[in-house]
């Protein structure tokens, strides 16, 4: 199939199937630009999957979550992205489970600073566990922040794609957004708030039960995690390997597994995460 610009026309040639497909991608995108949207490379490649023989029914275009600090529309990029953003809307507690590159920890934040900004919710509660630390957290030099800044880094990274830095250094100052190691999340009650916890790979068993029965009232909670990566010790048992075994079904729950053709950093991260599924 060859599509060539001719001016303000597009000028599409190749077999009757290829053409008719082309057709409904481009009619895709034209509906979606109709819309206002900032149509990328990313929309051109969920559409192709989208309107493909064995895609389900058409679906609208994915909406703008978001406007970036760079003036970017940040919408879901893939049908597992989709289907996870839409499990974040409609549950109480969803399970993100995927390799790396796909968008978790991103696409929660995303969710969580709209509803801050939507006033649905009073804070922002962010966590992880802090696996290579562990017991030895006292022991590292400096005070708390600085000793557990470099496990949470990837999440203030996520804050400072969506929010001006001035913005995210008011909101840390007044408690509105809470970043801090999963250990500290022990004996209290997490309400009117997004409560993320990411790299849930790296939660024991006993870490996750204390986590999850850390909801309160008003509050949704995202635990996000790689169960490929575990980084905890030989013979400790992953909580988060669980999680499909004893919340399926429930209702309330959702549990959203993507795979490497969600993943949407460089093309090869999807083909090395695809080498390590065959390999294993």
């Amino acid at each position: 199939m060859v599509v060539r610009l001719e001016g303000e026309r597009l000028r599409v040639s190749g077999t009757a199937a290829a053409v008719e497909r082309a057709h409904d991608i481009l009619a895709r995108m034209r509906e979606a630009a109709d819309g206002g949207a900032q149509l990328t490379p990313d929309d051109v490649v969920l559409a192709a999957r989208e309107t493909s023989g064995d895609a389900p029914a058409k679906r609208p275009h994915p909406k703008t979550l978001f406007i970036g600090q760079r003036g970017k529309e940040i919408r879901p990029k893939t049908e597992g992205q989709r289907a996870f953003v839409d499990a974040i809307e409609r549950n109480t507690l969803t399970f993100g489970i995927g390799p790396a590159g796909t968008g978790k920890t991103f696409l929660a934040m995303v969710m969580a600073v709209r509803a801050l900004r939507a006033r649905e919710i009073s804070r922002i509660i962010l966590t992880r566990p802090a696996v290579e630390a562990g017991e030895k957290l006292g022991f590292l030099p400096g005070d708390l922040k600085e000793k557990v800044d470099p496990y949470l880094r990837p999440l203030y990274d996520a804050l400072a794609e969506l929010l001006d830095d001035g913005v995210v250094g008011r909101y840390l100052e007044r408690g509105t957004i809470e970043v801090a190691p999963l250990a500290y999340m022990r004996g209290r009650t997490l309400s009117d708030a997004y409560v993320i916890l990411d790299e849930a790979q790296n939660a024991t068993r006993e870490q996750l039960k204390m986590f999850l029965t850390r909801l309160g009232a008003d509050a949704k909670m995202i635990v996000n995690g790689d169960i490929t990566q575990i980084d905890l010790p030989r013979g400790v048992n992953a909580g988060l390997l669980d999680a499909r075994r004893l919340f399926a079904g429930i209702d309330d729950i959702a549990i959203v597994e993507m795979d490497e053709t969600d993943v949407v950093r460089h093309p090869l991260v999807g083909k090395i995460v695809a080498a390590y599924a065959k390999f294993q």
